[in-house]
């Protein structure tokens, strides 16, 4: 199959791995509108992989993960456009991410401001060079996060320091972002992506099928109208039918490793 052509990431594979690589290096990795569309493109696309069980996504270069969103594109938009803007960005792209039933790890690589960090959030859990630093300034350009991160980052670290960080459009380092609980780990810039690759082959040894169940009932207990119990007591129930679920238990019982389908 012939490789998809990106002008602004950058997509590698190996061995059930796929890392996708924010690429704007002279823009510190920026999230312009063809920006996200390619990354759409390409999460969808390993969406549809069989042989991709787990996604990395970073940015490029060694400054910034994503720092923001392209300024210059909507600084004269309209209260419409404005809203467009984030339904848009938010269905094509972080919606898409969180959603995702492939597991998706952000690998944080230096500067996550506004939609940088909003992207990290929508990822299924977030990993930290020890320069990294993380912030949503958006009021002090008159706005408010606008791609889910008035919504993601109180889930993920409790009202008040989100308020906290939303309203002083302040910025904090890894350390900080790791005792609040907005990353999981923090490691230097260099062990990065072995680290996530690590977490990435743990990952894949289990089984993919169990796995997207996982994230979907998760995902159901921070949706309006759904009880995350009930979502879970179905999709534990519709495992038992998976031929993973027959693999699984019966490699156990036979006291040797799986060999999951995916199935």
């Amino acid at each position: 199959m012939k490789p998809t052509s990106y002008e602004n990431i950058l997509v590698a594979f190996e061995e059930g791995v796929k890392t996708i690589t924010i690429n704007r290096p002279t823009k510190l990795n920026a999230l312009n509108i063809a920006t996200i569309k390619e990354l759409h493109h390409a999460f969808k696309k390993a969406e549809k992989d069989p042989d991709t069980k787990v996604i990395i996504v970073t940015g490029s270069g060694e400054k910034a993960f994503v720092a923001g969103a392209d300024i210059s594109e909507f600084a004269d938009f309209s209260v419409s456009q404005g809203e467009q803007l984030a339904a848009q960005g938010q269905a094509l792209l972080f919606d898409f991410v969180a959603y995702s039933s492939t597991p998706i790890i952000a690998a944080v690589n230096g500067f996550a401001l506004g939609g940088g960090l909003e992207l990290a959030m929508a990822a299924h859990f977030r990993i930290a060079s020890d320069n990294a630093k993380m912030g949503l300034p958006e009021v002090s350009l008159g706005v408010i996060p606008g791609y889910g991160g008035t919504q993601r980052l109180p889930q993920l670290v409790g009202k008040g320091h989100a308020l906290e960080l939303i309203m002083t459009a302040g910025m904090i380092d890894a350390q900080q972002a790791l005792q609040i609980g907005l990353v999981n780990h923090v490691t230097t810039q260099e062990e990065l992506l072995p680290l996530a690759r690590k977490l990435a082959d743990k990952i894949k040894k289990n089984s993919s099928v169990a796995i997207a169940a996982a994230i979907e009932a998760v995902n159901a207990g921070y949706e309006d109208g759904e009880n995350g119990f009930d979502a879970e007591i179905t999709a534990f129930g519709k495992c038992f039918g998976t031929a993973d679920f027959v693999e699984g238990t019966q490699a156990f019982l036979e006291k040797r490793k799986p060999n999951f389908p995916g199935k």
